[in-house]
């Protein structure tokens, strides 16, 4: 889960403007990023285009 979050928000912060264009993009399921991540214990900030 470090290596999706790490690279999740690294795309996030160089390359999109949102989760959702993100996904779009890349063809991946939100859903299934989200769930990965909190699962992790990490939460997506809308506000600040990234999770922490």
């Amino acid at each position: 889960p470090m290596v999706l979050f790490s690279v999740i928000n690294m795309k996030l912060r160089d390359c999109y403007s949102s989760l959702d264009e993100l996904c779009e993009d890349m063809d991946v399921s939100r859903e299934d990023i989200v769930s990965q991540l909190k699962a992790a214990g990490f939460e997506y900030s809308a506000e600040h285009n990234k999770f922490w």
